[in-house]
């Protein structure tokens, strides 16, 4: 079975699925649970994934990345979150944020920080969500006041993937106070994160995706100078808002990738496993349930790669990312529930794939805005 065929990748996009299919195989599948049940940072995959220019490679060639779009990066994505979605994570948020400068910084920003990410020399973080607030832009309360050529930093981030690992990271800070206009008062800077004031942990050891690193972040008088702002000052929100519209497709990815597993894994173990004399799969009632299966997947992977096109064409992007994301995301979790059924009581043995498949399949629906908000923007954007 081979359910993530190219028939509906873009034929320019099929070699790096190629590319990403057999790194895959060859890096991440062999040790997946290993990196699940340690809970290990994979350092020794990352640096593979680099000297193969599969990490961080949506970076411009201008600044020494490869300049892969939208629909080459929906290909990689789904090859490797198929094979382990905690480690792909990882190598996903090497470059984490960097689209925001290369985007909308200026070329020097762009020397000094994104071309040592394309070279593999440095890695980033996106430092958004706070202790208290995850979904809610508007909301957020960690501020950069400003202090003649400098802005002075204080507050907490939470759930920072590359917070202690990063270089640099890119955060979104309140910058204003103006009740009328709330979508003006933050903005984007780019913080080295060895720069006084930055302190970082690890979150607490997690369920799933284990082997991505989140952090804890405080702020305590950081200083950055006036020039690592990106874009102009109150511009935050809105450049967080066409990033996430890419991001909530990749995430898309996500979902398809540990949908494909869930579902390898059911047919595999339904059609070798003998009850009352026949295999599994012989019972209607399991064909019909991997039918269904087949079903969700096929029309959400159906939709994640028209939301892809809508995205990248700038056609009511957030309404198709928003779709994308919840959609996928959603049919992880009902397909990875099902292969669970279909394994019985050996789904709960931690060393079953279903059994990681079922726990990293639950966090994909809460990150890159909770599929709750995704339904708002659904319904507030629907033409």
């Amino acid at each position: 079975m081979e359910l993530l065929d190219d028939d509906i990748v873009p034929e320019h996009a099929r070699e790096i699925k190629a590319e990403a299919r057999e790194f895959a195989r060859k890096h991440i599948e062999p040790n997946a649970q290993e990196y699940f049940q340690s809970g290990e940072y994979p350092e020794a995959i990352l640096e593979a994934g680099r000297e193969a220019n599969l990490v961080a490679q949506d970076i411009p060639e201008e600044w020494g990345g490869r300049g892969l779009d939208l629909a080459q990066l929906l290909a990689m994505t789904e090859e490797f979150y198929r094979a382990d979605a905690g480690i792909a994570l990882t190598l996903q948020l090497a470059s984490f944020g960097c689209e925001i400068t290369y985007e909308h910084g200026t070329d020097e920003q762009c020397e000094e920080y994104i071309r040592p990410v394309a070279e593999g020399e440095q890695r980033s973080g996106l430092a958004v969500s706070e202790p208290d607030t995850g979904s809610d832009l508007a909301g957020m309360q960690t501020t950069a006041e400003r202090d003649g050529d400098e802005y002075v930093i204080n507050g907490e981030k939470y759930w920072i993937g590359n917070g202690v690992e990063a270089d640099w990271i890119t955060l979104y800070a309140r910058t204003g106070d103006d009740e009328e206009n709330p979508y003006g008062n933050h903005s984007m800077f780019i913080v080295p994160t060895e720069t006084d004031g930055y302190e970082a942990e690890h979150i607490p050891e997690k369920m799933a995706m284990r082997a991505s690193k989140q952090a804890h972040i405080e702020f305590d008088d950081c200083r950055v100078p006036a020039e690592n702002v990106i874009g102009s000052e109150g511009d935050g929100f809105m450049l967080l808002a066409d990033f996430f519209n890419h991001g909530r497709v990749a995430v898309a990815g996500h979902g398809l990738g540990i949908a494909a597993a869930a579902i390898e894994e059911a047919w595999d173990f339904t059609h070798g496993r003998e009850e009352f004399g026949k295999t599994i799969s012989d019972f209607q009632s399991v064909q019909h349930g991997l039918a269904d299966m087949l079903l969700e997947f096929e029309s959400a992977r159906t939709l994640v790669w028209r939301a892809r096109e809508k995205v990248a064409e700038e056609d009511n992007a957030g309404y198709w990312a928003a779709m994308a994301k919840t959609k996928a995301t959603e049919t992880a979790v009902d397909v990875a529930e099902q292969g669970m059924q279909f394994h019985g009581g050996r789904s709960v043995l931690d060393e079953r794939r279903i059994a990681r498949v079922y726990r990293d399949a639950r966090i994909p629906v809460i990150y890159e805005g909770a599929n709750e908000i995704q339904r708002n923007l659904i319904y507030g954007q629907a033409e």
